[in-house]
């Protein structure tokens, strides 16, 4: 009898603790995810592809990062639109338009809409949000993508948190801890946007994808590209780097 008691003791606390550490594990998990991409700073050289049913355009832009907080993007290319800037310092965004030189500040409402008409909002490039902090995370299931093991992780807003998506399914390979597809959901829980990460190469000496794809599941023929062309990593940045004033002289 005694020996049941312990059984039924044993089984319970499982049950009980079972959840909290697939919750921590997917946590440090995503992290994990995170800082392979991110390092302790980076610096980046991109190329967009805008690609619509009747067009294409082709954007190249230059980003800095330190750590979750703080990030800088400046368009290099096309002319009509270089030297616009995207800066993130702690929680604020802002954005330098050099054509009528002019710094604006932008509100939360604004991080759900299109990224320079792309398929990215600006919370997908400027990181408003943080996946790491905003968000409670579970692990739901593996599968293969690119013929790699992943996890597949669910992540849900806290309540207080201020993000654009309802929910969120990443799938992250378990052998390097790369994210290889992201899928968004909107309030009503519609699958909204997909994001397919492939072309895994060494940039910067990282293992990691360097060709991002968004794909929005309801306008057929559109979709936008990122390609990573080079990567620096966990090279001093100050913090100093990452201000409104200097949003006007980056190149």
């Amino acid at each position: 009898m005694k020996t049941m008691q312990h059984i039924l003791v044993t089984v319970g606390l499982l049950l009980f603790v079972s959840p909290v550490v697939n919750a921590q594990d997917a946590k440090q998990i995503v992290t994990k995810a995170e800082d392979n991409i991110r390092g302790l700073s980076s610096v980046t050289e991109m190329t967009i592809q805008i690609k619509r049913p009747t067009w294409t355009r082709t954007m190249s832009m230059k980003g800095w990062s330190k750590g979750e907080q703080y990030s800088m993007i400046v368009v290099t290319a096309p002319a009509k639109d270089a030297g616009t800037v995207f800066l993130k310092r702690v929680k604020e965004i802002w954005n330098w338009l050099p054509n009528i030189e002019r710094v604006v500040k932008l509100p939360p409402s604004m991080m759900a809409q299109s990224w320079m008409g792309t398929d990215f909002t600006n919370d997908d490039l400027v990181k408003a949000s943080s996946r790491i902090d905003d968000y409670n995370h579970k692990i739901v299931g593996d599968s293969l993508i690119e013929g790699r093991k992943c996890w597949k992780i669910q992540m849900i807003p806290l309540p207080a948190a201020a993000v654009v998506w309802s929910k969120v399914n990443m799938w992250i390979d378990q052998r390097d801890y790369l994210e290889l597809r992201l899928e968004f959901f909107d309030e009503d829980n519609k699958l909204v946007n997909v994001m397919q990460c492939s072309d895994i190469r060494t940039i910067g000496g990282r293992v990691m994808p360097v060709r991002l794809e968004m794909i929005p599941v309801e306008k057929k023929g559109q979709e936008t590209i990122i390609t990573y062309n080079s990567a620096v990593f966990n090279q001093p940045i100050s913090i100093d780097f990452f201000t409104t004033q200097n949003m006007k002289k980056v190149k």
